[in-house]
């Protein structure tokens, strides 16, 4: 599905810049691979199956009101999300970093997750926060289990990490349409961009590095939003 382009004529800047927001929740241009050692051995069944994974997050309130990521076991995949009073979802490519990788599969080791049917949700409802999903599908083995809130603390760090995975994607399609389209919501969003790795809201800031220092050079972007991403790529770097 190619809506891209049409869906980016005329994106509010509010919502831009909510979507990233909301979430303290990629991405096409990302070249960074998972390389052999950042793949669990885990990740493949003793037959060779492959896994698939899935992350879906549910509020039809929220800007972002669907959330949908899958990837396989070397951390490639899709993002899928719908913002409010939209009806075309958009869809981008993923590629989870080694790193980033390393984190997920070792909270989906944790959990066992095949082999139990543990009961994630915590007594205490907050069906408000939205609605997640985490799922594993291996050779003819399946299974999805569903909550709002969980005392889990390996499922609270699975789906923390896929939050952080969706919101870098997010906020790397609102950059890509700034730049297209909008290049004024440009320095708003570097400021999305800081406050989400002051608050280790991202994936793996080091895949954003390519992207700020193409930024530092658009001259399509106001001077002012150059100049952050330039600070941004030295706070990376510095981590």
């Amino acid at each position: 599905m190619n809506k891209r382009k049409s869906f980016r004529q005329g994106l509010p800047a509010a919502l831009v810049i909510l979507s990233a927001a909301i979430f303290a929740f990629a991405q096409d241009k990302l070249n960074t691979r998972p390389n052999q050692a950042g793949t669990s051995a885990a990740a493949i069944d003793e037959k060779g199956a492959d896994v698939k994974y899935t992350y879906e997050f549910t509020q039809p309130k929220f800007v972002i009101r669907h959330i949908v990521l899958e990837h396989d076991a070397a951390g490639r995949g899709t993002v899928t999300f719908e913002r409010l009073n939209e009806d075309t979802p958009i869809i981008e490519k993923i590629e989870l970093s080694p790193t980033a990788l390393g984190r997920i599969n070792a909270a989906w080791q944790a959990l066992q997750f095949l082999d139990s049917n543990t009961n994630y949700q915590a007594e205490k409802q907050f069906a408000h926060l939205g609605t997640m999903r985490i799922g594993m599908e291996q050779g003819t083995r399946k299974r999805v289990a569903e909550f709002n809130w969980t005392q889990n603390a390996h499922a609270e760090t699975l789906v923390n990490e896929y939050r952080r995975v969706a919101d870098q994607a997010i906020l790397i399609f609102d950059i890509s349409v700034a730049r297209e389209n909008q290049p004024l919501n440009a320095p708003k969003l570097m400021e999305v961009l800081e406050s989400l790795l002051k608050r280790n809201g991202l994936s793996d800031p080091q895949q954003l590095v390519p992207l700020l220092d193409d930024l530092s050079t658009d001259e399509h972007v106001p001077l002012i939003a150059r100049n952050h991403a330039l600070r941004l790529i030295k706070k990376i770097r510095g981590k």
